[in-house]
């Protein structure tokens, strides 16, 4: 058995040496099409029983891996946090309902940086604390987002594009992704809109015409305006589109928790007579009731998958918590570093901002990247990671791609952003060999590139019978 093993690593370091002389022809000819120079791509393929690549390609190169950077920040939070560790978001008050179900003083909601505090999560805490037997708050509604130390974030700073949805910052207390939800649906000659999101006293008014043509790009086409109180969305609508979602954040933290929490509180009959404000919960304040989240396993899924900004800068944040001391994102970069150099992975190109790669200035080489796929795959959480990406022709972000190709031999990270297109992950061949495969391009043109990643996959699923170009 060792005479074979030994005999097939010598095939494929020679296919190594061989390979690494150029890109596979298919994946050189979609560049070239693609206008997309080779030197602006890098690529690693190795097989996961075999102690070098098959192909590297600029390997060692720093580059942009846009959303792959959460393969990073989720291989990380499963080891560190562990795949059964969760959030808790609680209620606190500084004294007990009376009889009438009335609290004197204020409430306080404490969160933990839960990622996934949605819609129906917080509801069900709001509902908790009724069965507890609040009713009527006297005092203020507190919130408390101590848990996370950051500066104050710009929504506009990656795109300026402040209220879209995957702009929004961390916070220690993030309420429903801080996010209003609206449908849009054609409906003969006019364009239905609902609010979905319920939101206290915020007036939206849409004025949406219905129009031939392709669905693609029509949210940016979209013209939002906000004022206090008030938000405005008009624009044309494609009519191929059919019914859509559309998520904006135009609101500040405080607000979005407040017009929320009046809406359901009164919903449950209850009433708040003080205000909303951000603060800190007091020392001899007693816990009422809490809200567990989902495991890390299932956020990391969620992140991955669909490539959640929002819940994996969280996820981020969350890796910097520890000694009683609030987080950080220094504090977090220190905590990965450790997690790394304990595992023996020295990458001294990282460059973290966020964890998210929704980033200008994150980098990481291909090499290392592919390293830390190898990784992985030795991990005990390996199954929570694997299960956590995309499957090609399935779902996810890989759902519409390789559907009649290679439907399900590709788990793999995608990663999208102006002048950046990459891939991650594993794939398996028509012989049942797994490859780790990563692969970025940054250029102007990358977006014309994506049949270029889809070639090498195919080249790799295929058995990599084609030569090098």
């Amino acid at each position: 058995m060792r005479r074979r093993l030994g005999f097939a690593a010598v095939l494929w370091l020679w296919a190594g040496s061989l390979l690494a002389q150029g890109l596979p022809q298919g994946v050189s000819q979609a560049l070239a099409a693609a206008k997309v120079p080779a030197d602006a791509v890098a690529v690693v393929v190795q097989p996961l029983d075999a102690s070098r690549p098959v192909l590297s390609h600029n390997a060692g190169r720093a580059m942009n891996p846009a959303s792959v950077m959460k393969l990073l920040t989720t291989y990380a939070a499963l080891e560190i946090l562990g795949p059964a560790a969760t959030w808790q978001t609680g209620a606190w008050a500084e004294s007990l309902p009376d009889a009438e179900g009335r609290l004197a003083g204020s409430l306080y909601l404490k969160g933990s940086g839960d990622p996934k505090l949605g819609l129906e999560q917080f509801w069900l805490l709001l509902r908790q604390l009724q069965v507890r037997g609040v009713r009527h708050i006297d005092g203020d509604l507190v919130l408390d987002r101590s848990v996370f130390d950051l500066p104050p974030f710009d929504p506009a700073a990656f795109d300026n594009r402040p209220m879209r949805a995957y702009n929004v910052g961390p916070d220690g207390l993030l309420v429903d992704y801080r996010a209003l939800r609206f449908t849009l649906r054609p409906e003969g000659d006019a364009v239905r809109f609902w609010s979905e999101t319920p939101s206290e006293g915020l007036q939206v008014e849409a004025r949406i015409t219905p129009e031939p043509g392709p669905c693609s790009g029509w949210r940016d086409r979209l013209s939002i305006q906000r004022s206090p109180g008030r938000l405005e969305i008009t624009g044309p609508y494609p009519l191929q589109c059919g019914e859509q979602s559309l998520l904006l954040a135009p609101l500040e933290a405080e607000e979005h928790v407040e017009r929320l929490f009046r809406s359901l509180w009164r919903e449950l009959g209850g009433s708040l007579q003080g205000r909303v404000r951000s603060g800190i919960t007091p020392p001899q304040a007693r816990l009422l009731t809490s809200r567990e989240s989902p495991p890390v396993a299932e956020i990391v899924r969620d992140v991955n998958k669909w490539s959640n900004n929002v819940m994996a800068r969280q996820l981020f944040l969350t890796l910097g918590h520890g000694e009683g001391v609030p987080s950080s994102t220094a504090r977090a970069r220190e905590r990965l570093g450790r997690w790394l150099a304990a595992k023996g992975l020295d990458f001294p190109e990282l460059v973290l901002e966020n964890g998210a790669g929704l980033s200008r200035i994150e980098r990481i080489s291909a090499a290392n990247l592919n390293r830390l796929l190898l990784a992985a795959w030795q991990s005990p959480v390996m199954p929570e990671f694997i299960a956590s990406l995309p499957v090609a022709g399935q779902d996810g972000t890989l759902k519409r791609r390789l559907v009649d190709t290679a439907a399900g031999r590709v788990h793999a990270k995608t990663g999208y952003l102006d002048g950046v297109r990459t891939l991650a992950g594993y794939v398996q061949d028509v012989r049942g060999r797994r490859h780790a495969v990563t692969v970025f391009i940054n250029h102007p043109q990358a977006g014309a590139a994506q049949t270029a990643i889809d070639a090498l996959l195919l080249w790799v699923v295929g058995g990599m019978g084609a030569g090098p170009g």
